[in-house]
């Protein structure tokens, strides 16, 4: 019998992947390319979906000719993909209109306290599709778009431009894209607009109208495993079965099914996700209620906490201030104290997400005196990453009135044993690491193999996963309070730098 393989293209902040994975959810054959990040002001971050697009283009038949596998051994194709991310498309050329705004963009942040000055907007906001007005999400970045590109309103009216979010760029070019491609999305995604209904699961008229958003530019939304087509492109024939968010596919990957069960995902940002079952859980905590997958016609509901910088701050320690020449070093840097020597850093850059949403805070480095050295710095960085871990677990705690028992884990920063141990340490729970590591990938790749049959149910894709490491508390609890209530001072220090800044100009 011929062998049968998932294939899951992962579009990432920073990359494109494709992975092969056999029945079993063995990695089979990976092929990877980096794409250009664009900074053309403080604070503006741009990708060129054109470029995305291209470098598909190469590794998708590669993946497939390296592992000596054809395009009809492939059961399925899964999509995973950074959310929030906004495109803007011809639909006649398929030419991106401009530069994809990144979901680290806060070039919004006017626009968005806009919006929040009006009587009731933020309350009824997420009241309506679960979230907070903010820089983070795709509706603020497309009204920019829509404002300040001469003709472009008037053209999405006539539904001659479209939007979408990475996968559905990726899905309208791979099955035809001018030449009838699919202009879809999937549920996850579209919850991250700010103009999706949570309650019915389609676009919202009134929050359509609050953002002023032309409904014919937009994809339709489809439950996250189904039918999304075959390719027409680059590799023909292969049935699309699945889309979901970057996040949701982690916790899928990680097996998250049962209601309080939940995932942390290390990469650039940290995002933390917990499943509250069919329970739409509105949070009092400044987490985000969203959509954690939909197999079936019921949605399973999730809280969110993102975390803007983490594996971004060690990437800033080596690539702004030499400190390390590669991000594995910060460990064995870290490795050289015992301690953080009283010195912690607020990594806000362009301010800070779950559980505190200020767009006006500023990343900060405090209590420096002549003890602290570059280790010192070091362990600063990696407990910056574990407090604001603890933030946000804290907060799920409380909304969700469950109790996070085990955080599993997964992303690059997961190689980081002492990184582990620090966030073990924290929050007071086992870390758990499974032993196959691309969650997302491998997320997106159970998602479409369910929907094909690949896998039989949810009890089958349990049963793949497997511990690889685990780390458990061994903190004394009377330094862990003492340690995060100084972070918590120092948090507070960032807040309202950029209106101060302002205001002294």
């Amino acid at each position: 019998m011929t062998q049968r393989y998932v294939l899951a293209i992962d579009q990432g902040t920073t990359s494109t992947r494709c992975i092969l994975f056999d029945q079993r959810a063995r990695l089979v054959g990976v092929a990877q390319q980096e794409h250009q990040q664009h900074y053309p002001r403080p604070g503006w971050v741009e990708q060129d979906a054109g470029e995305i697009w291209r470098n598909l283009e190469r590794i998708l038949p590669r993946v497939l000719r390296d592992s000596g596998v054809s395009a009809d051994q492939v059961a399925a194709l899964g999509i995973t993909n950074q959310r929030e991310t906004t495109v803007v498309w011809d639909r006649r050329t398929g030419v991106p209109i401009r530069r994809a705004v990144v979901w680290q963009d806060v070039r919004t942040e006017e626009l968005v306290r806009e919006f929040e000055a009006r009587p009731g907007a933020a309350a009824r906001i997420r009241e309506l599709c679960g979230l907070p007005l903010a820089t983070y999400f795709a509706a603020p970045r497309l009204r920019w778009m829509l404002d300040i590109t001469p003709g472009l309103r008037e053209r999405a009216e006539r539904g001659e431009v479209l939007f979408g979010t990475m996968e559905t760029w990726l899905i309208w070019k791979l099955t035809g894209g001018p030449d009838g491609g699919l202009h879809v999305t999937d549920v996850t995604n579209a919850s991250r607009t700010l103009l999706m209904n949570l309650a019915t699961l389609g676009w919202d008229t009134e929050l359509l109208e609050f953002f002023g958003i032309p409904a014919a530019m937009l994809p339709r939304i489809e439950p996250s495993t189904g039918s999304y087509g075959s390719t027409r492109e680059v590799v023909p024939g292969i049935r699309i079965a699945a889309a979901l968010g970057d996040q949701h596919a982690a916790l899928f990957g990680q097996t998250c099914f049962a209601r309080g069960e939940t995932k942390c995902t290390y990469g650039t940002g940290a995002f933390l996700m917990m499943n509250t079952g069919r329970e739409r859980v509105q949070s009092e905590h400044g987490l985000l209620t969203t959509i954690g997958y939909q197999i079936d016609r019921e949605p399973v509901y999730a809280l969110e906490g993102p975390i803007a910088m983490t594996g971004a701050l060690v990437q800033w320690v080596r690539d702004n201030l030499g400190l390390v020449a590669s991000a594995p070093e910060i460990e064995t840097l870290a490795r050289t104290v015992e301690d953080n020597g009283g010195c912690y850093i607020v990594p806000a850059y362009s301010g800070l997400y779950a559980p505190h949403w200020r767009s006006d805070a500023r990343g900060l480095i405090i209590g420096l005196t002549s003890y602290v050295t570059k280790g010192h710095l070091a362990r600063a960085v990696l407990e910056a990453t574990a407090w604001q871990t603890r933030e946000v677990v804290d907060a799920m705690n409380a909304d969700s009135g469950l109790q996070a028992s085990t955080l599993r884990v997964d992303g690059g920063m997961t190689s980081d044993n002492l990184l582990m141990q620090v966030v073990a340490d924290v929050l007071d729970v086992p870390v758990v690491r499974p032993f196959v590591a691309e969650t997302v990938s491998l997320g997106a790749a159970y998602a479409a193999g369910l929907a094909v049959g690949f896998w039989p149910d949810l009890e089958g894709l349990r049963s793949n996963w497997r511990v690889a490491a685990e780390w458990l508390p061994r903190i004394d609890p009377r330094r862990r309070a003492d340690e995060y209530e100084r972070w918590q001072r120092a948090v507070e220090l960032t807040f309202g730098w950029m209106h101060a800044d302002r205001a002294a100009g």
